[in-house]
């Protein structure tokens, strides 16, 4: 492996990016503020674990995502064993990650380290990023840096898009699968010049299919149709860096029933069709530079500005959901190496939240649609504004040892101040065994009319007990991979273990009573095991196998109920990967199989008609998905399956034939929402190198 050091500020490239050959063949630059070099990372096919730094990372190369279809970031973690993407609901298509079994508002999102997709649009936001568009995803388990903020609990996930100052090219990525879903990206860059580049990544998909594959009345899937955006312009020079990008992204889902029931009760008067209509409109817009003042000891100062504007309207039946976000974000840093033993960053912030929020809701929703009863409207304003200072040491003695330490102290408008530590440690004890700890405090202001709109996808009613306090978290991480070289072929063996406790937990309670949303602080034990062992082999030189298994115990102290398991969270996970690359890479076949373990059910009542809503606990489930692709000089076709093993959760939605009475529910779901499903695509890739 050639020798290439690269230097990144903040995402910002000051030196000659990898060229885009590179980057194809699954050896990606690590995106950090230190000088990182190829030699620390384990390549495992195109996905690599990160050991050079302190934090325990994987990175996800643009190689990787193409082992599947990836048509957004929720799709990208496939061949991931960390990171789980369940839906929300049967009805919206929200979707939402889980990582250490937790819920992804416990992940920090970046979008090249910036903080992303809070709030209103943590449920579709997974949805927002096309995967054509990214360059790679970093995936950091733990408390994370404190340079990013104060909100990662159990991690976080930053995603790094095409950059305009690479090689020029021009890369075209058509798809289409059975559900008769489109999807198109183009997405190109230009060099204006020796020091300014610009570049435009869009996107455009729609559903045309109207499916209800368990006949139920309602569409497995919303029809989504989106429209994004993204120009993006970078100057590198030889002290000054710049880079600046607007996206704007414009959504609609519909969804809900599809016809009337064929056979309504005796009786039953006619009621219309439960629809719904979410509408979504969002402008994010960021600038990045920075100082070099000392290029061979990483010396820069940085400032980073951006701003998000989230316009949500949705319909949920009756019930009305009108949402503006308004998101400010500043960062300045100073950062600097002493010697390669010791080195600081240290900087200031400032969040800024703005959240409008009007509710339009009847208190019966059977009466008001027969009696066509006014609805009561209810409008909540919630403004926060959070500065904060950080300091971060690292010391490094020959990449043996490695340590760092942060520690942040914020003041917000309407919590006060607090104060976040966190601490990293790697340890090579030996050269084919590496050990991680750590430990740190995590914190996030909770948002729930936001980030728990998906429940209006039912007739419970979302109740909130008392006043919410912030939500505030200890993580505590250890991990070891071993490295081993058996018969000339390599081998990586990787065990981790994570716990998290929270002081202040926000509990969403759908336990206590069957027709409402509980949502409280819970000052009582809320806690995360994740328990996680990973085995990497190349048996040849064109083929990667993978196995991972993880058990993850996820329990909450609920008001009445007593300390119970989470509902709806998988127990256990066993992931299984194949990569075969035969002829040098001409053609490609992959595969995934994933085994998901049984768990709780929230508790099941009796229904109207004396039946019970659900059974106590839901079994496990596998599911297969496989891609073979043909890659030819600048382009190649794709075909593959997801969910070939053709599993759906049965009766995903409760009293589905009467949606407008008080048992209806959309949010009891555990697995997948469709039955298998093919597709088929290509890619265009054309680059012009020096």
């Amino acid at each position: 492996m050639n020798k290439t050091i690269t230097l990144y500020i903040f995402g910002i490239s000051a030196a000659a990016m990898l060229p885009a050959a590179a980057q194809n063949t699954g050896k990606a630059t690590a995106n950090d503020t230190t000088v990182n070099q190829l030699e620390d990372l384990v390549v495992r096919s195109a996905s690599t674990r990160k050991l050079g730094g302190a934090m325990n990372t994987t990175l996800i190369t643009s190689a990787e995502l193409k082992r599947a279809a990836c048509c957004n970031l929720g799709e990208s973690f496939t061949t991931n064993p960390s990171v789980d993407v369940n839906y929300s609901d049967a009805a919206t298509g929200a979707r939402q990650i889980k990582l250490l079994g937790l819920s992804g508002s416990y992940v920090q999102m970046l979008t090249e380290n910036i903080p992303n997709f809070r709030g209103a649009a943590a449920p579709y936001g997974l949805g927002y990023i096309p995967g054509p568009w990214m360059q790679s995803i970093q995936v950091s388990k733990g408390a994370s840096s404190v340079k990013n903020g104060f909100e990662s609990i159990t991690g976080q996930i930053n995603v790094e898009m095409r950059k305009p100052q690479s090689e020029p090219s021009l890369q075209v990525n058509g798809y289409y699968d059975s559900m008769n879903k489109v999807e198109g990206n183009i997405t190109g860059n230009l060099k204006l010049g020796s020091r300014w580049s610009a570049g435009i990544l869009t996107h455009v998909e729609n559903d045309f299919g109207t499916h209800d594959g368990n006949n139920d009345g309602f569409l497995d899937m919303p029809r989504v149709r989106q429209f994004s955006v993204m120009p993006r312009a970078a100057y590198l020079g030889e002290n000054y860096v710049f880079q600046a990008a607007g996206k704007f992204i414009g959504e609609t889902r519909n969804g809900g029933q599809t016809h009337l029931p064929a056979h309504p009760a005796p009786g039953a008067p006619a009621m219309p069709l439960y629809t719904i209509d979410i509408k979504t409109r969002r402008a994010e817009l960021f600038t990045k530079n920075a100082y070099i003042f000392d290029s061979e000891n990483d010396g820069n100062v940085a400032l980073i500005l951006a701003g998000n504007y989230h316009k949500q309207d949705a319909l949920y039946g009756v019930r009305m959901d009108n949402i503006i976000q308004k998101d400010l974000y500043a960062s300045l840093m100073f950062e600097r190496k002493w010697n390669r033993m010791h080195a600081l960053s240290t900087g200031l912030s400032m969040v800024y939240d703005n959240y409008d929020v009007d509710l339009i809701s009847p208190g019966n929703i059977n009466s008001a649609v027969m009696s066509q009863q006014t609805p009561v409207s209810k409008f909540m304003s919630e403004i926060e504004s959070v500065p904060g200072a950080y300091a971060q040491y690292t010391f490094n003695l020959n990449d043996k040892i490695v340590a760092m330490a942060g520690v942040r102290q914020d003041w917000s408008n309407v919590y006060g101040a607090f104060f976040t530590p966190r601490m990293h440690l790697r340890f090579n004890p030996a050269e084919p065994l590496t050990l991680n700890i750590s430990a740190g405090k995590g914190s996030r202001t909770p948002h729930p009319y936001a980030e728990f709109s998906y429940m209006y996808a039912s007739s419970r009613d979302l109740i909130i007990e008392g006043a919410l306090k912030r939500e505030t978290a200890w993580n505590y991480g250890a991990s070891a991979t071993l490295k081993l070289n058996p018969g000339e072929r390599p081998l990586s063996l990787t065990g981790e273990y994570y716990y998290t406790s929270f002081n202040n937990y926000l509990t969403l309670d759908l336990d206590t009573d069957p027709h409402k949303a509980l949502i409280y602080s819970n000052p009582g034990r809320a806690f995360s095991h994740a328990l996680q062992f990973e085995l990497s082999y190349d048996p040849l030189d064109e083929l990667t196998l993978t196995a991972a298994w993880r058990l993850t115990d996820v329990k909450t102290d609920y008001k009445n109920l007593g300390l119970m398991q989470k509902p709806l969270t998988s127990r256990h996970k066993g992931l299984f990967t194949l990569g075969w690359s035969p002829n040098m890479g001409i053609w490609q076949f992959d595969a995934s199989l994933a085994l998901n373990g049984g768990g709780r059910m929230p508790t099941p009542y009796r229904l109207a008609n004396g039946d019970w809503s659900w059974g106590e606990t839901y079994k496990g489930y596998a599911g297969l998905n496989a891609q073979l692709t043909r890659n030819f000089r600048h382009w190649a076709l794709y075909i593959g399956g997801e969910n070939l093993t053709n599993y759906r959760q049965p009766h995903p939605i409760i009293d589905a034939a009467n949606p407008w009475g008080p048992d209806f529910d959309a949010t009891m779901v555990y697995g997948p929402l469709r039955g298998a499903m093919i597709y088929a695509g290509f890619r265009l890739n054309l680059t012009k190198y020096k």
